[in-house]
This record gives C-alpha cells, sequence and structure tokens, in this order.
C-alpha cells in the first residue's frame, strides 16, 4: 500500500513540475481533420470502395513531448454489392481517446508525430436510398496514426498525416450471423487551433 502511495505521489509531483515548466507553452487545442480512406480488407465479403472521413479532436499536452486527445469521428464507404444488398453504404461512427508523442524536427517549425488510441465506434449500414438498414451498436476497436505538426503562426498549425483504424463487430443481419471488420488507412489533412 505504501509503494502504491509513494508512486502516486511520484506521479504527481512530475506531473506538477513538468506543468509548470510549461507556463508559456498552450496546452489546449482543438483538430479537425478530413480525407480519403482505403479499406485493407472486404467488410464481411463486400468489397469497399474508396470512402470519405472526417474527425474532430480535443488536444491537452500535460508534459512536453506527450499529450491525451478524444473526440468524435465519421468515415463512410461504399460498396457495389454486399450482403446487404447493392449500393450499400457502410458508415463508422463514434469517439476516440489515446495519447500522442510529439518531437520538433531540428529548429524548424516543423514536429512529427505518433499517436495511439482506443475507439468505441459502431457501423451502420444505409441502402442506396439513405436509409439505416442494420447497426452493429458501439464497440472497441484501435488506431495508429502519425503525421507533421507544421506551426503556422498565431497558434495554429497544420497536421497532414495518416491513420490506420481497426473495428470489429459481430453482428446479425436477417437471421445470419457476420463477423463485421472494418479496417482502413485514411491520408488526412487537419488544422489544429492551439489555446
Amino acid at each position: 500500500m505504501k509503494t502504491r502511495l509513494l508512486l502516486v505521489l511520484v506521479f504527481m509531483a512530475s506531473f506538477a513540475i513538468n506543468s509548470s515548466a510549461q507556463n508559456n507553452e498552450k496546452k489546449f487545442g482543438f483538430e479537425l481533420s478530413s480525407g480519403a480512406s482505403f479499406a485493407t480488407r472486404e467488410l464481411a465479403g463486400a468489397d469497399l470502395k474508396t470512402g470519405f472521413g472526417f474527425e474532430g479532436i480535443f488536444h491537452y499536452q500535460f508534459m512536453p513531448h506527450l499529450g491525451a486527445y478524444a473526440g468524435w469521428g465519421w468515415n463512410r464507404n461504399s460498396a457495389k454489392e454486399s450482403f446487404a444488398g447493392s449500393k450499400t453504404d457502410f458508415e463508422e461512427t463514434g469517439y476516440v481517446f489515446g495519447l500522442q508523442f510529439k518531437q520538433p524536427i531540428g529548429n524548424t517549425p516543423v514536429s512529427w508525430y505518433a499517436r495511439v488510441a482506443g475507439l468505441y465506434n459502431h457501423i451502420e449500414i444505409e441502402n442506396n436510398a439513405g436509409d439505416i438498414i442494420f447497426d452493429t451498436k458501439h464497440g472497441f476497436g484501435w488506431q495508429l496514426a502519425g503525421g507533421l505538426d507544421v506551426n503556422l503562426g498565431r497558434n495554429w498549425s497544420l497536421t497532414p498525416g495518416v491513420k490506420f483504424n481497426a473495428l470489429n463487430r459481430d453482428s446479425e443481419f436477417e437471421g445470419v450471423s457476420r463477423e463485421m471488420n472494418l479496417n482502413y488507412l485514411s491520408v488526412r489533412v487537419g488544422i489544429l487551433k492551439k489555446f
């Protein structure tokens, strides 16, 4: 018990020291990103076409190179033919929460970043009329991302990068059980405002 208390106190002290050393830097930020997504495998037998998505996330930089982030995202891929019929859309929506490591590149206004996150998302299937015909309900997945943070001045940054999402949901559609593994790579461009 004493060891745990000691570890908590050491962690809190290091957090306080790091926080006071960063007083002149902005700790919070909001980022909007968007771009194309490319499925890396079939989804329950459906060959997904190139899709599109966006994400909005809040950042909190709690150490010089390490921060946390959380937000919401949406991504859509279409299929000409699938188990749900022809011309269907598969939309993934939900929440992302993770950690980011960011490192400046020399004395330039550019930094590189790497992110690892958990997802709490679901997949909705829409028919060609735009009606939702199935929902997998929310479940956990994961995300890996990396890219650049290009400082534009006045606390604005451009954030081009790539990310990989993986979400596996078991579903029962019209009495048939299916494993729906949605895996895709996204090429994104974002804008970040620090405050």
